[in-house]
């Protein structure tokens, strides 16, 4: 099966045309469709094979901004004025080594690099070079639970209403070798418009999977409890969780 974005042209031919996202919420159509391909595109497309990979030439170097604002509190401040040196990735929750990793500990793990194509779900498209640690990687050195079955990630950023951004990948999506835990972008560091000091990059799924600003990993059983329960900012909006591209 050719490899194309099922959801935005499915949104397409049932919106005819594309909005601003925050638009599309109060759409019942636009939602009816996102919840009636997430069983299609688990079943069909999954999430074990790979992304295609594209060549230096035909990376976007004016990489597209989008998503939340970028974070503007003083906490926020603090890390950027300071070259993020004082940043920690926390990762904990089921996990059985609990760690704060460094910028400086992230980069000295083996780093992966791909050229893939960021599918948003506004129905843009943009092909970056993302360099980072494989997000498998990361997971590994705080040892999952045999319980472990969802990873979330808490991100620095808020909604205009002031929630705070947040995704989630279940284990089998976690361990795909393609998700990143990204730090360069086009060959330079991620900055603080794209996500810095450490973003998501999933390019099996929708664009808005891809968290940016990440400052916590937690390993959970269920996100049931966590914010509206269904897994993500979006996805308690009424997005679907699958996502998959």
């Amino acid at each position: 099966m050719r490899r194309r974005l099922f959801i935005a042209s499915s949104l397409s031919a049932a919106l005819a045309g594309c909005s601003a996202i925050g638009t599309r919420l109060n759409d019942t159509r636009f939602h009816d469709v996102l919840n009636s391909a997430e069983p299609f595109d688990h079943l069909v497309l999954g999430t074990r094979g790979l992304a295609k990979e594209y060549a230096e030439a035909d990376v976007d170097r004016n990489f597209r901004v989008n998503g939340f604002e970028t974070p503007m509190d003083s906490a926020y401040a603090t890390l950027m004025n300071g070259s993020y040196r004082a940043y920690r990735l926390v990762i904990d929750g089921a996990v059985e080594r609990p760690r704060r990793l460094s910028l400086a500990q992230l980069r000295g793990m083996r780093l992966q690099t791909n050229i893939t194509r960021h599918d948003c779900v506004e129905g843009w498209s943009a092909i970056g070079k993302f360099r980072g640690v494989r997000l498998s990687d990361v997971l590994q050195i705080a040892q999952p639970r045999p319980q472990a079955r969802y990873v979330v990630f808490h991100c620095m950023d808020r909604s205009p209403e002031g929630l705070p951004y947040y995704e989630s990948l279940n284990m089998h999506q976690a361990s795909h070798p393609q998700a990143l835990l990204v730090l360069d972008l086009n060959d330079r560091p991620i900055d603080a418009d794209h996500g810095a000091p450490l973003r998501l990059r999933v390019p099996t799924q929708l664009g808005y999977k891809s968290a940016k600003w990440i400052a916590r990993i937690e390993v959970v059983a269920s996100f049931a409890t966590i914010f509206s329960g269904r897994g993500g900012y979006w996805e308690d909006q009424g997005y679907e969780w699958y996502a998959g591209i």
